[in-house]
């Protein structure tokens, strides 16, 4: 009997585990929901079923906001990777490679998306964004592999986006302009300043000696 009970609760228990993860969802919008999904299922060990986050993401979005994902998709499709790259700003050839592989995978139209890429999509999109090719673009994407950006795919010379590389692409970029160099050129005003002061003071008290 109690073996037969616990069988009637479990049920229960995923419905609610169902209903507290929709909650903490809720908040956000579609493509987020499933960032958070797919990094949650990373967390669990569950990187090796990559099925699972989309079915998970459409299956939780789809009943509460049916209409949210639409928009999504429409804009993904009007993107290009020069208007892309513009908005990001990636200031280094790290960056950059990150940038590309993120839009290939994420913001490309469905018919152009890819889960890796190589020196040849790099390459184009360097050029379409009229950045400076490097010419030797392959260690470019070893270089952005060894800074953890990018992981290795199954092909020699693919590399695809890890959680790491998105983080850095949806969150970071464009990358805030600092205060740094506006404050030091502050205080090398004021060291200035203060350097002319004392001159014009000196030269007050030795006019009044004489």
């Amino acid at each position: 009997m109690k073996e037969g009970e616990k069988t009637m609760t479990k049920p229960a228990d995923d419905l609610e585990a169902i209903r507290i993860v929709i909650q903490a969802l809720e908040p956000f919008d579609s493509k987020d929901r499933e960032r958070i999904i797919r990094w949650a299922a990373e967390k669990l060990g569950m990187s090796s079923s990559p099925t699972l986050a989309p079915a998970s993401a459409s299956t939780l979005a789809a009943p509460q906001h049916p209409a949210a994902v639409l928009p999504a998709a429409a804009g993904s499709v009007s993107k290009d990777i020069r208007s892309f790259v513009m908005t990001k700003k990636p200031k280094s050839d790290n960056q950059m490679a990150a940038v590309v592989a993120y839009f290939y995978h994420f913001e490309a139209p469905p018919a152009e998306r890819k889960d890796s890429i190589g020196k040849e999509e790099l390459m184009d999109a360097c050029r379409k964004a009229d950045r400076k090719r490097s010419p030797r673009p392959e260690q470019v994407l070893v270089n952005t592999y060894h800074a953890g950006l990018l992981d290795k795919a199954g092909s020699a010379g693919q590399y695809r986006l890890n959680s790491v590389g998105e983080n850095l692409v949806a969150m970071v970029l464009p990358e805030q302009i600092t205060t740094d160099a506006t404050s030091s050129r502050k205080s090398k005003g004021k060291r200035a300043t203060r350097r002319v002061t004392k001159k014009i003071k000196g030269r007050s008290i030795s006019s009044k000696a004489k």
